[in-house]
Order: structure tokens, then C-alpha cells, then sequence
């Protein structure tokens, strides 16, 4: 992944991850939420540590770097999920996406407080102005959303998600910088994470029953394969060259894809809002990624 230029790091996420929303709406409708995410991420796992294997990396490690990489994991990879999942069950895709926006200032923030990161006004204003601009583009579905519990819900749910995963992502950074090797990480992360769901899952009493169409097995191998070993292998990457913060930037732009998606297979028709939004979350998004120049 270091061999790819930083632009080309940031495409592959917002690409991917702009269509895992469409995906999971696959997957939470045919197994319960924590087992989705477990198998997901067990598959996912298992997956990265054969590729670090196949590379001769060590996979021997001890319980203090198990604790680290458990951390990671069961954050970055198995509650937050559970929240996403859940999030959808209750409320449009989109709105998830939204709630997903606020990802950098959430983690430059957390950044800011646990290790002292520079914090730019410039990222803090671009940070805001990406997330009216989503704000934006989704506000006709927020004004549709049915009133009740089930909307307050899957607000709760999109909430939990956006801070879980914040402290994965902060925990990843802190992983790096205690020298964890990336892979062994990386995979031993979302083995982390699927055991985190799958304990979660047996304490709740969820039924495990996999289910026998097509679709299913389908989206939870794009889910699982391009949505999270690709994909995070990206965005750690991403998160080692630019911080925390900034690489959380991915999370304004992917709900950008997300709208172009629901317009292809959900029937999503954009309105005059849709177009003044996606221009703010890419000026939003110019200024959190635009460097820094020295001063004189």
C-alpha cells in the first residue's frame, strides 16, 4: 500500500466504502447484525493473516500486544459495525452516511485531547463545512424519516457508531506508534473484532441460521474482501502518512458515492439541495486535505 500515492489511497476508500451502505442493506435483512459483522470481519481477518503469513511476517505476539490489537479490534471492526448495522435497520442508509461525516472532527478532536495533534482552524472549518454540505444532501430524507422510536433508534445507533469507531481509530494510530507491524495488526484487529460481535451476539441470544441466496453470500464477500481488507489496509495507511484526523476526511466523501448509488438501485432523486450540499462537502474536504505552507 505504500507503493500507491495518497490520492490514490483516498480513492480506493471513498469508492469502496461509497458502496458498502448499499451492500450491508443486503446483509442485516437475512442474520442477525453481530453475526453478520463476525463473519465478516472473521473472513477478513483470516484473509490478511494468510496474506502477512505468505510474506514471512512474524504472527507470534504477547498478551500486551494482543491487549493492543483487541483494543483496535473490537472498536474499529465489531461494536461500531453492530451500530452501522443495527443504524440501518432503523433509519435509510443515508442518514448512517451523515452521522458518518462528523468522523473527523470526531477523531481530530480525540487526537487533539489523547496525543496532542496539531489542529489547524482551517481543518476545523473545512471539517464543518463538509458535514453541512452532507447535511445537505440528505436533509430530504431526514425531513421523510417516520417520527417515533424506530427513527430515534437508528439515530442512537448512528451516534454510537461514529464514536466507537473514533476510538478505533485512535487506538490503531497508538497501535502504529508503539511499532505493531501492519498486517499482523490489521488482521489480528478484526479477528479481534468478529469475536468481540460473536460474544456480543451470544449474550444478546441472537439465532445464527446462514442463509442460502446468493446475494447474501455475495455482499458479505464484497463486504468483507474489498470493504475491509482492501479498504482498511488503505485508510491505515492513509491514517500513518496524514493523522488521524485528516484520513478520517474519507468519511465526508463517501456519502457523496452513497447518493449516487441510491439514485442508480433505490430510486433516490436528488433536488436542488443535493447540488449545493455535494459542492460544500467538496470545498469542505479541499481544505481539510490542502497542506499547511510553511510560514516564512
Amino acid at each position: 500500500m505504500n507503493r500507491l500515492a495518497t490520492w490514490q489511497l483516498f480513492a480506493v476508500c471513498v469508492l469502496v466504502w461509497g458502496t458498502t451502505w448499499y451492500a450491508i442493506t443486503w446483509q442485516i435483512a437475512e442474520l442477525a447484525p453481530e453475526f453478520g459483522v463476525a463473519l465478516r470481519f472473521a473472513l477478513a481477518g483470516a484473509t490478511i493473516l494468510a496474506f502477512a503469513a505468505w510474506r514471512g511476517e512474524r504472527l507470534r505476539f504477547g498478551a500486551r500486544e494482543h491487549a493492543r490489537f483487541a483494543l483496535q479490534g473490537a472498536f474499529m471492526y465489531g461494536v461500531s459495525y453492530v451500530c452501522v448495522y443495527h443504524a440501518e435497520q432503523h433509519v435509510v442508509s443515508g442518514l448512517v452516511a451523515v452521522g458518518y461525516s462528523a468522523s473527523p472532527l470526531i477523531v481530530s478532536l480525540g487526537a487533539r485531547a489523547a496525543f496532542g495533534s496539531p489542529l489547524s482552524a482551517r481543518f476545523l472549518a473545512g471539517g464543518l463545512i463538509g458535514l453541512l454540505g452532507v447535511t445537505l444532501i440528505f436533509w430530504p430524507e431526514i425531513a421523510r424519516a417516520p417520527a417515533g422510536g424506530g427513527t430515534a433508534l437508528g439515530a442512537l445507533f448512528t451516534i454510537g457508531a461514529v464514536l466507537l469507531s473514533a476510538v478505533g481509530s485512535l487506538s490503531a494510530s497508538r497501535n502504529r506508534h508503539h511499532g505493531l507491524p501492519f498486517w499482523p495488526a490489521l488482521g489480528l484487529g478484526m479477528l479481534w473484532g468478529a469475536l468481540a460481535s460473536t460474544l456480543l451476539a451470544l449474550a444478546l441470544g441472537r439465532a445464527f441460521v446462514l442463509p442460502g441466496n446468493a446475494a447474501w453470500w455475495l455482499s458479505l464477500l464484497y463486504l468483507a474482501l474489498a470493504g475491509s481488507v482492501l479498504t482498511f489496509a488503505c485508510y491505515l495507511t492513509l491514517q500513518d502518512r496524514l493523522g488521524p484526523g485528516p484520513a478520517g476526511t474519507i468519511g465526508v466523501m463517501t456519502p457523496l458515492l452513497a447518493l449516487l448509488v441510491s439514485l442508480l438501485f433505490e430510486g433516490y432523486r436528488p433536488e436542488p439541495l443535493t447540488f449545493a450540499g455535494a459542492a460544500l462537502a467538496l470545498a469542505g474536504n479541499v481544505a481539510m486535505l490542502r497542506p499547511v505552507k510553511p510560514a516564512a
